[in-house]
């Protein structure tokens, strides 16, 4: 299955793209195929579903929902956003999840960072 996804990957995924998620970075075809397979294995019998249409962002950007499910519980959710290299190719991916139903909150950001949603 591997060398398929990496072989299917090539009409897509740029030589040289970028995917970038909130479990890690990978630079490249073949670390995407392996940053992907190390989700999976982490995460047994979980579905990854597009949930919504593919959105053109000014012709050079697409983006579109997803969640993750385990059985027909959804267990998180997000959205990719990718950016198009000058031959069609996605170039870079960056992914913005959400939170688990089954996470704890996030601790109160300190007064006055700057990382604080709208803070800037």
């Amino acid at each position: 299955m591997r060398r398929s996804a990496l072989r299917s990957s090539k009409a897509a995924f740029s030589d040289d793209g970028r995917y970038q998620d909130p479990m890690g970075i990978a630079e490249g075809r073949a670390a995407l195929v392996a940053h992907i397979g190390g989700f999976h294995a982490g995460y047994p019998e979980r579905v990854i579903d597009q949930a919504s249409g593919v959105d053109i962002l000014d012709g050079a950007g697409l983006r579109w929902a997803w969640v993750m499910r385990h059985g027909d519980q959804i267990e998180l959710g997000g959205m990719d956003f990718a950016e198009l290299a000058p031959d069609g190719r996605i170039q870079r991916i960056a992914v913005s999840s959400g939170r688990s139903r089954r996470s704890k909150p996030d601790p109160p950001f300190p007064r006055g960072s700057a990382a604080r949603h709208g803070a800037g």
